[in-house]
């Protein structure tokens, strides 16, 4: 799968899942913008691709703002003349809480960034996609987007239900002018947003055992799955979910 000539946006890609398909991406060719809220974070994964002889660019975007990300995709549009391509895989978990006890302050932070930043980023992703020609559109959901858990994240799961029916509805509307919007749904992968969780050994024990294939994911395997989908080799592929969970939702 390469992306020779592609510009590819990748939301979030800072850290974790998509620090590791942005990547990929550019061992593939592609020109990689990666976007975040914390310009230090940017710069950081600039320079650690860059020691490996890899290039991308990092814009400052805060996905549930949307004045910030009209102007980085403007910004992206003028630079490399194009939009191939994004992952939008920005997103926050929130605060593990009941939900009869969840703040309105944080569902609305969960909300605004896992749903809302998605609907804002393809609503200016795809006319740059459309003026390219044809292009592909990942989303992140999860595998509680299509399950569920106790665990206090109900924000979380609401939002990530949502981002698969949003999938479905952008598919619909747009995949017959050539722009393909699929989903994600990865089970745990071991990234700086559920570190905190995963180092206590007895707690990453547990959850490994949820999954049938015997461990957690990598966000290596994560990323190969949504550079399929962006790539001309997935193009029969719309309006699709994605599951690469190591079978935990069996």
């Amino acid at each position: 799968m390469r992306f020779d000539d592609k510009c590819i946006l990748v939301t979030g890609g800072t850290s974790g899942i998509g620090k590791a398909t942005a990547q990929l991406l550019a061992q593939r060719g592609a020109h990689v913008v990666i976007t975040g809220r914390r310009e230090q974070e940017g710069a950081r994964a600039v320079s650690e691709l860059a020691v490996q002889g890899l290039s991308c660019e990092f814009l400052r975007m805060d996905v549930s703002r949307e004045q910030d990300v009209a102007e980085a995709i403007e910004t992206l549009v003028a630079r490399y003349g194009k939009l191939d391509g994004a992952f939008n895989n920005a997103g926050v978990g929130g605060e593990l809480s009941p939900l009869i006890s969840m703040t309105e302050s944080n569902w609305d932070t969960v909300l605004s960034t896992n749903l809302k930043g998605i609907w804002l980023s393809m609503k200016y992703e795809i006319p740059a996609i459309l003026k390219a020609g044809t292009g592909s559109i990942v989303n992140m959901s999860s595998a509680w987007g299509i399950g569920a858990s106790g665990m206090g994240l109900s924000a979380y799961i609401a939002s990530k239900h949502g981002v698969i029916g949003l999938t479905k509805a952008a598919a619909l509307e747009y995949g017959g002018q050539g722009v393909r919007v699929n989903a994600i749904c990865p089970a745990w992968v071991p990234t700086p947003a559920n570190e905190a969780v995963l180092t206590n050994p007895d707690a990453r024990a547990a959850i490994s055992s949820q999954h049938p294939i015997g461990r957690l994911g990598t966000t290596e395997e994560i990323a190969e799955a949504v550079l399929w989908l962006l790539s001309d080799r997935s193009s029969f592929v719309l309006g699709h979910t994605l599951v690469a969970d190591g079978g935990y939702l069996l």
